[in-house]
């Protein structure tokens, strides 16, 4: 040992004196081990003594890594370690050739020193063992057996203690010997016994490295190789007897018989020995040598009895040591000795694995599966699962103790074999009941079975044993749940489809529970949906409600509508609304077969051909469609009415249905039963019939408008006066658009909006999500729309006076002009250009000149847009006019609605460059108004040239092909043309790309387009004057 180990030993000496005695106490028993282990004579007597010094050598392991030991039981180990250096030196003299006589003598003075040793220990106080409690019992358990300590010797001959006796090759020679019942041992043979030796094991790099350093600590080498060895003498822990050993295998018998010379051998050994001889007459017997005449063998019952018994007895012995060494753990060597002997115990026999788990080891094996060692987590699950075979309840105990937890996470251990006991053990516990129902608590736990089985290609074993782990965990049904939740869909598709009844309930309830992932959906729907469709034709209710469940959770995905309509969905669903009535059920089936068919129909098949009755009826068809609105009432169930709408607003969509829905809304209450609903408490289904009164709108508009009049609290209520941004929902948005859908020219909902004081809160809605943005809420945007929507329709009957003062009232010319650049709503603009262009329409017969007096003197400025006339009165105060140039009259923006004063010509330039073909129409529109005949033209072509408008009217030409557009743009074309004198000539005829866009439009355009491209390329000079060709020719 080098200088450094020296003084580093010395220092802990110094700092644990405590540890110093128990080093050399360990050193002394390691050599008392050594000695006694190789005893010939009284070969019982000295295994057992061995036991006991082994058993008190891990006491005192214990002591020696409690740091924490009180000083005054210094004295008391001192005087245990002058008794262990007295038995010692008794055991020294074993190692001498003595006679029987001397050994006896020697058998009671260790005898002697065992019991002083004893009750040493009994004097050992508890603290010393800290919160080592199974240190404790251990220590006191093996007082008591010290104190009464005695051995039966039993007489033997007088011989070397340390003699080799006969071994097979000198069967032969036993011939000449005289047959005796006791036989000598050899303990070399005899120690290879594969019932008791099977412990060794080779141990992981790890474990042979750190092992010498913990022996390092008790100060010998020969400590490790003693303990090391604790097995092969742990095995024969109980007296052995050489009656126990075939004179053949050498091994202790497990089915002795007796031949005729009255030697008793193992039955298998001596049927070889038999059919191996030379000469079937002439057989021998192989321990006397003796000529036998008959083969004939007899059981000796008595032996195999003791044996038997004499194998209870140590396997107990050796579960009790193992037991104490896992609980001390001093080394890894240890536990992993006491595992593997234990496995070794298992193994003998199966009521063993009863003794052991009886014992209280399971639950220290607990504590060895989140160990350091590799090599002592593997042997624990091994012995764990040995422990867990062929025992029901077995399988409950462990599972119970087990932590689940701790072994499903050893499942994702780099090291196989690691991941392969732990799978196998699974295994085990998954055909118990008790740990199947508690390891959906586990987090995760099915979720990594599922994952690994998965995993074919990484690892074929473990993927194998987790789906036979699964099939086993599929006996309970919550199990069958969290696996389809994890996407292992199996289990509850077959339960589905083969269970019985009651299981078949349960799945399609959990199916119908389950959240179906994205990779599973389809999947899902092909499998369960002929099934489940099946089941809904069944005449027990319970039966019909949980498929129907079902059916609705797989018809939320729209893919799947296929799938479901190939299975016979439809008639069944058609039946069950319309046709079937069974009493008394739980919940109505007719709302959830509405849902079923509302998904399918949302999905975006052509259903209007697909039969859906035995009569041939479609979807389409006029009885199907009579009889969903004919239930709309509101005195129906919200979940069904919401259902019924759904499927009306898909089936809206078909040419043929369309005609049947209008039909039967409008003659029928069926319209009022729609705005009635709009009132409901429910805003699913207030939204619903919101979306189909507007699809509906655009057949019968002025019905629905003036029936909206007549339903008490409408149309106000549908305008939120108290509106946050913030809270702003769905239904306030669709409510607002409905109104703003509503025909424009109806003056009879426009004056019934006036007159509730509506248009103030439209105002005030507008301004607010101006001012905060459409940010602020998910249906900001669409709540604008419907605002400014309801704005512009007022514009459409300003020839009635009231709307004309509201108009003024609320400025509507400022507030649409404000919309026109300032909103990021492509439909918001284009409805702020058509209210504006609504607007200025009126403006010519709006626009007045001003009266004027004889006193008064006009004094003529003329301005870039107006000519300011000051009319004075002599001395008097002047009052201001403002004549507009193209309305020839005094205009304004709120009170003739004039679009230059409202400075809003500008905007609507900018507007003729938007992305959105509504918009820049729109635009146009507007523009067009400043260009009508009423107006004077040529003031109109010198602001609007002012604006670069004409530029950007032919850049429209240019890059639009929509046919609305390019008529317009056109027709603006011309007015510049046969209005703006040479000036707009010249500026449009310096576009050379724009001809060829004419010529385009005339060969290419629609009607309306071709018809004006023609006309422009006249006044271009592009084409010749029909009307003066024709003029000319009759001259």
């Amino acid at each position: 040992m080098s200088t450094s180990s020296t003084e580093w030993s010395q220092l802990m000496e110094d700092r644990n004196p405590v540890g110093s005695l128990t080093q050399s106490l360990i050193a002394a028993i390691s050599d008392i081990i050594r000695s006694v282990v190789c005893i010939k004579i009284q070969k019982d007597v000295f295994t057992e003594i061995g036991c006991y010094f082994y058993r008190a050598s891990l006491i005192i392991m214990e002591l020696n890594i409690n740091w924490s030991t009180p000083t005054n039981t210094i004295e008391m180990l001192q005087l245990l370690s002058k008794r262990v250096e007295l038995a010692k030196g008794f055991a020294k003299n074993l190692e001498k050739n003595v006679q029987s006589s001397e050994v006896k003598t020697i058998v009671r003075q260790l005898e002697g020193v065992l019991r002083s040793i004893g009750e040493n220990l009994g004097m050992i106080p508890l603290t010393m063992f800290g919160e080592h409690e199974f240190a404790e019992m251990a220590a006191k358990s093996l007082s008591k057996d010290m104190k009464d300590v005695s051995f039966a010797l039993s007489p033997s001959r007088s011989f070397d203690v340390r003699e080799k006796f006969p071994t097979r090759s000198a069967v032969g020679e036993g011939k000449r010997r005289v047959e005796k019942d006791l036989y000598s041992v050899d303990v070399e043979v005899s120690s290879m016994n594969e019932v008791f030796s099977d412990t060794s094991t080779a141990y992981s790099v790890d474990n042979q490295e750190r092992s010498p350093r913990r022996f390092e600590r008790f100060g010998s080498k020969s400590a490790a190789s003693s303990l090391m060895a604790i097995p092969q003498l742990a095995q024969y822990m109980e007296p052995l007897y050489d009656t126990f050993f075939c004179p053949l295998t050498k091994r202790v018998m497990e089915d002795p018989v007796t031949v005729e010379t009255g030697v008793t051998y193992e039955r298998e050994a001596i049927t070889e020995w038999f059919n191996q001889a030379k000469d079937p007459e002439s057989i021998t017997c192989p321990k006397s040598s003796k000529t036998m005449t008959s083969r004939a063998m007899s059981a000796n019952v008595a032996l195999k009895a003791t044996i038997d018994e004499w194998k209870e007895r140590n396997e107990a012995a050796r579960i009790k040591v193992a037991r104490a060494a896992l609980s001390l753990a001093s080394t890894d060597n240890m536990v992993l000795e006491a595992i593997n002997d234990m496995k070794a115990v298992c193994r003998s026999k199966p009521y063993n694995k009863v003794q052991v788990r009886s014992s209280g080891i399971v639950p220290l094996l607990g504590k060895f599966l989140e160990y350091r060692s590799r090599s002592i987590r593997l042997g624990t699950l091994e012995l764990v699962r040995q422990l867990a075979e062929d025992d029901d309840e077995g399988k409950d105990d462990i599972a119970r103790t087990i932590d689940a937890s701790i072994v499903i996470k050893l499942l994702s251990s780099s090291h196989q074999p690691i991941r392969h006991a732990s799978a196998s053990l699974l295994l085990e516990l998954s055909k118990s009941p008790y740990f199947c129902t508690t390891i959906g608590t586990v987090t995760g736990g099915i979720l990594m079975l599922i994952t690994i089985k998965y995993k074919q290609s990484v690892d074929a074993f473990a993927s194998e044993t987790a789906e036979a782990i699964l099939t086993n965990l599929a006996s309970v049904s919550k199990n069958v749940k969290l696996m389809a939740e994890n996407g292992h869909w199996e289990p509850l598709l077959t339960r589905l489809l083969e269970g019985d009844e009651e299981m078949r309930i349960e799945m399609a309830s959990y199916l119908a529970e389950i959240v179906l992932g994205p990779d599973n959906k389809t999947y899902v729907a092909e499998r369960a949906s002929p099934a489940l469709i099946q089941m809904v034709q069944s005449g027990n209710s319970v039966i019909r409600n949980a498929a129907l469940k079902a059916l609705k959770k797989i018809s939320c995905h729209h893919p799947n509508a296929e799938i479901l309509v190939e299975a016979g969905i439809m008639q069944t669903m058609v039946e069950e609304m319309f046709s079937r009535t069974i009493h008394n059920e739980p919940t109505d089936s007719k709302t959830e077969a509405a849902e079923i068919l509302a998904n399918i129909l949302e999905s975006g098949m052509d259903l209007e051909n697909v039969r859906v009755s035995t009569h041939g009826h479609t979807m389409a068809s006029d009885y199907i469609v009579y009889n969903i609105i004919h239930r709309i009432k509101h005195s129906s169930p919200d979940e069904l009415n919401i259902n019924l709408v759904r499927m009306l607003l898909c089936l809206i969509k078909f040419h043929k249905a369309s005609g049947t829905i209008v039909s039967v809304v409008k003659e029928t209450e069926a319209s009022y039963n729609l705005i009635e609903l709009i009132n409901t408490t429910d805003d699913e289904l207030s939204v619903a019939s919101l979306h189909l009164l507007i699809a509906l709108s655009g057949f019968m508009g002025h019905t629905l408008s003036d029936r909206l009049c007549k339903t008490k609290g409408l149309p106000e209520n549908l305008i939120d006066r108290g509106i946050e941004l913030t809270r702003i929902t769905e239904k306030h948005a669709v409510s607002v658009n409905f109104l703003a859908k509503l025909p424009h020219q109806n003056l009879t909902l426009n004056l019934a909006l006036v007159n509730s004081e509506s248009v103030e809160a439209v105002i005030r809605g507008i301004g607010q999500v101006q001012t905060a943005g459409v940010r602020s809420s998910r249906y900001a945007t669409a709540y604008l729309e419907g605002l400014v929507g309801i704005l512009v329709r007022l514009t459409t009957t300003l020839y009635d006076h009231q709307m004309l003062q509201t108009a003024r009232t609320y400025d509507f010319t400022a507030v649409l002009t404000e919309l026109l650049t300032r909103s990021s709503s492509d439909e918001v603009q284009r409805l702020s250009a058509i209210g504006l262009e609504n607007l200025s329409r009126q403006s010519v017969s709006l626009s007045r000149p001003p009266r004027r007096k004889p006193s008064r003197i006009l004094k003529l400025v003329f301005l870039r847009k107006c000519i300011s006339i000051k009319l004075k009165n002599g001395g008097s105060n002047g009052s201001n006019f403002s004549i507009c140039p193209v309305h020839g009259g005094v205009c304004s923006s709120r009170e003739t609605f004039c679009l230059i004063d409202a400075e809003a010509v500008d905007r609507l330039v900018v507007c003729l460059d938007h992305k959105d073909a509504g918009v820049v129409e729109a635009a146009l529109s507007a523009i067009s108004t400043l260009l009508d005949d009423r107006v004077d033209v040529g003031k109109s072509i010198v602001v609007l040239s002012e604006k670069c408008a004409v530029e950007q009217v032919l850049k429209v030409v240019k890059e639009r092909r929509e046919e609305g557009v390019r008529e317009k743009a056109f027709w603006v074309i011309e007015r510049f043309l046969m209005k703006g004198g040479d000036e707009s000539i010249s500026s449009i005829s310096e576009d050379r790309m724009f001809p060829a866009t004419l010529i385009g439009a005339l060969h290419h355009g629609g009607d309306g387009s071709r018809e004006m491209a023609e006309r422009l390329l006249r006044h271009l000079n592009k084409m010749p004057n029909v009307m003066n060709t024709m003029t000319f020719t009759s001259v």
